[in-house]
């Protein structure tokens, strides 16, 4: 092939995941949000923002392990200032719970809805404000039709968008770059000293455009994520299930 064709396929291919938020990698910070190998399996190994990223949750329990996960990555996305979106119908998140992750409660402004259909209009509505930092939206599903008008909305904003999902028998394709599930494991004390540890996940990254699905298991120490140890089996491991 001759070497025009090749420049202009290779900077195709580097505009178009720009344009799905995947920025090229800085050489004195390429690990911004602190998440290691999870990073790593990303386009160029940066974690994609101003992008819409969907995060299963069809438990309670697991509904909790990824607040507290998105509540980790808040604490970098907020740190240039903006403010967040929490917009849902449950309201069980405990605001006060987020200083442990290094966000400031009064810079996150929930809001709670009946309607399905409400909650993903204000999500639409918020995703296009370029001023906030991010959005999160609690919905029991969502098609690609809807989640269509939401990629538009963070195109043109590169506000950040997190989907938290509930419902999984319904649709499942959608415009989202990642989708997440996150549950939670247990945590170990320093010394075999007796009390509850740091907080820990096992973090699975299904889907990833471009990318490389996986499994890890991942830390809050110290403010930070602190990968538990190396990368815990095979996304072929859970190929034999349906996502």
């Amino acid at each position: 092939m001759p070497d025009t064709k090749r420049d202009i396929i290779s900077k195709l291919q580097k505009d178009i995941l720009l344009w799905e938020g995947f920025k090229p990698p800085q050489p004195d910070n390429a690990d911004t949000f602190g998440l290691g190998p999870v990073e790593a399996a990303f386009p160029n190994s940066v974690f994609p923002v101003g992008a819409l990223h969907e995060l299963l949750c069809s438990t309670p329990g697991q509904a909790a392990a990824t607040a507290g996960f998105i509540a980790g990555i808040l604490g970098t996305l907020m740190k240039q200032g903006g403010a967040c979106l929490w917009i849902g119908s449950s309201g069980k998140l405990f605001p006060a719970s987020l200083s442990a992750f290094s966000v400031e409660a009064d810079r996150v402004i929930f809001i709670d809805l009946k309607k399905g259909k409400d909650i993903l209009w204000v999500t639409e509505e918020a995703l296009k404000c370029e001023g906030l930092a991010a959005v999160i939206a609690e919905v029991q599903d969502i098609n690609l039709a809807q989640s269509r008008r939401l990629q538009l909305a963070v195109e043109s904003s590169k506000v950040t968008g997190f989907i938290l999902r509930t419902d999984l028998q319904k649709s499942k394709t959608n415009t989202s770059v990642a989708r997440w599930r996150i549950s939670s494991i247990p945590s170990e004390t320093e010394g075999g000293l007796p009390g509850v540890g740091f907080p820990r996940w096992q973090v699975e990254l299904l889907k990833v455009r471009n990318g490389n699905p996986g499994v890890w298991k991942m830390e809050w120490n110290g403010g930070r994520f602190v990968p538990v140890d190396e990368k815990v089996t095979a996304y072929e491991t859970w190929g034999r299930r349906a996502v």
